[in-house]
């Protein structure tokens, strides 16, 4: 069993991060998870904000590097934080980061297109404009704090995805989620090391250059949650620089790995993700679909239940909502082709509901696929059958009812990445 990490071993690994930066850091900037992760944020952020007082410390601010999800309110950015107004006096401005701002980023560099082709197995031969928020320039020290679970995207979350694409512009994140997607969630989910995470680190080194002679250090957590779900810190894990940024992801993913997997003995014919508050969308939420796709984890035919009896939306933001009710939830062949004659279609929604379907594959004029998806939520059955979806009534779904053979109930769904025993730990 993997022991809690307690505060006084967070303070300790805090304080070796800072250890050798000098006595000058007047004006910090913290780089941080938004709400769709549970992770002790709460915990660190005062933690740091200690260490840093004897190092000269004038102003904390803080960026929530949230991507395209929604911006957190004051208070959700404090209570994230764990910022008191009182005792953490120098504590500045708590920022959203504004994805769709063009007046607040920069371009720190461009990666080619024959990078990007080759690391996308040919799928994708574009070169990639390097964007981040101008405020990275304006700080003595970065600290970027993230967690790490796995992840479809890039494997494992953490380490330089907090930079890149995390407080990038629009067209980095849709275009990183659109190489993974078309790379396949089943072939990059769970691993360290692949070939989207190389192009989220070749950004993330034009930003470090950006940045230039300026410290940028990592804290990067693991974490799991009790039965009453509070958050359980299991590793704090720590770097300077690029290189401190990889060392301290590896070291998180191989602990990542041994708590947020779970090893099934067959595959599932169908399962209820009961999906937490903090995904108040299907944005979020569809994070219960993308954790099953690991080859052989549901079986043909299987049904995925997202259970969100909070969720009225698809996504928060008008202008995406209306995006994935226009396209529907599809496989890769219908959805790539939908690009083509959409040529100025936004790529993360494309992403996003090929994630959620699965990758399907078309035959004729239809789509088959491996599995179906069953929405549960305050969106109405019509809705849901217009994208492609299923539906079921909240209020019919009972944990009691799901305990069959091949039938699994998962609390705070959406969580931990499942495979088959037989994939699992050799």
């Amino acid at each position: 069993m993997i022991p809690l990490l307690s505060l006084e071993a967070i303070r300790d690994r805090i304080e070796q991060a800072l250890s050798g930066l000098g006595r000058s850091l007047r004006r910090v900037l913290l780089i941080h998870p938004d709400y769709s992760r549970n992770d002790f944020s709460h915990l660190v952020a005062p933690l740091l904000y200690e260490a840093l007082m004897p190092l000269g410390l004038e102003r904390l601010d803080a960026l929530n590097a949230s991507g395209t999800h929604r911006p957190m309110s004051e208070a959700e950015l404090r209570d994230k934080l764990g910022f008191d107004p009182v005792r953490h006096s120098r504590v500045g401005r708590l920022y959203n980061h504004a994805f769709n701002d063009p007046s607040q980023l920069l371009v720190a560099g461009e990666i080619p297109a024959d990078f990007v082709a080759a690391k996308t197995a040919g799928h994708l031969r574009q070169s990639l404009a390097v964007t981040v928020n101008r405020l990275v320039r304006d700080y003595d020290l970065i600290v970027a704090l993230s967690g790490t679970v796995p992840h479809e995207a890039l494997g494992y979350s953490g380490g330089t995805k907090i930079l890149f694409p995390g407080i990038s512009g629009p067209e980095v994140i849709g275009l990183l989620h659109w190489a993974a997607v078309l790379v396949g969630i089943p072939h990059i989910i769970g691993s360290r090391d692949n070939p989207a995470r190389e192009v989220v680190d070749a950004g993330a080194d034009c930003i470090f250059r950006l940045i230039g002679n300026r410290p940028v250090v990592s804290l990067n957590m693991v974490y799991t949650e009790d039965a009453d779900h509070r958050v359980e810190p299991r590793g704090l894990f720590t770097g300077l620089g690029p290189a401190g940024f990889a060392a301290a992801l590896t070291e998180a993913a191989k602990l990542s790995s041994q708590l947020h997997i779970v090893y099934l003995q067959e595959p599932l014919k169908q399962v209820v993700q009961h999906i937490p508050p903090r995904y108040d969308e299907v944005w979020t939420a569809g994070k219960g679909s993308y954790k099953l796709q690991k080859p052989g984890v549901l079986a043909e035919g299987a049904e995925v239940i997202l259970l969100a009896p909070h969720i009225h939306v698809f996504h928060s933001d008008p202008g995406l909502d209306a995006a994935i009710r226009k396209i529907g939830y599809h496989g890769r062949d219908y959805v790539v082709d939908y690009c083509r004659q959409h040529p100025d279609f936004d790529r993360n929604v494309a992403s996003h509901v090929i994630n959620v379907r699965g990758l399907g594959r078309r035959v004729g004029d239809r789509e088959e696929f491996a599995f179906r998806v069953t929405l549960a939520s305050q969106i109405p059955a019509a809705d849901c059958a217009a994208v492609g979806l299923g539906y079921r009534d909240p209020a019919t779904l009972h944990r009691e009812d799901f305990t069959g053979p091949g039938q699994l109930w998962i609390e705070e769904g959406g969580q931990w990445l499942y495979a088959l025993q037989a994939q699992g730990s050799s």
